[in-house]
């Protein structure tokens, strides 16, 4: 049997979205927002890389939920992420949410950046 350690953090799961909307461990944020083991915050988008950039040195894996559907992420916002070091997954918000739930009860190193829907 093989056996993983489990680090806690202050990760939270999403528990709900909607139209402008998320809810991650019980708090209701409008807007964007990022969330991982720092804890979730309001986040403005493509413009505002810097707070996701402190969570480089916490986690291996970056969702980003781009909205409703999948779309392309501007070029500048992917080469700032990429270049600080971040492995980069992006999909539809609510794929991105579902994809951040599961691998966080397996005890992941992951954050999640989602735009609303």
């Amino acid at each position: 049997m093989r056996l993983n350690e489990i680090t806690y953090t202050d990760a939270k799961p999403v528990e709900g979205y909607g139209p402008g909307f998320f809810r991650i461990g019980g708090l209701v944020i409008i807007g964007g927002v990022f969330t991982g083991p720092t804890g979730t915050y309001k986040w403005n988008g493509y413009d505002e890389p810097e707070p996701l950039l402190r969570l480089v040195k916490h986690i291996d894996v970056l969702f980003l939920g781009t909205g409703a559907e999948i779309s392309h992420i501007p070029e500048n916002f992917r080469s700032i992420l990429e270049e600080a070091g971040f492995a980069l997954d992006v999909m539809a918000s609510a794929s991105a949410a579902r994809t951040y739930n599961v691998l966080l009860s397996e005890g992941r190193r992951i954050a999640l950046a989602m735009l609303p829907i």
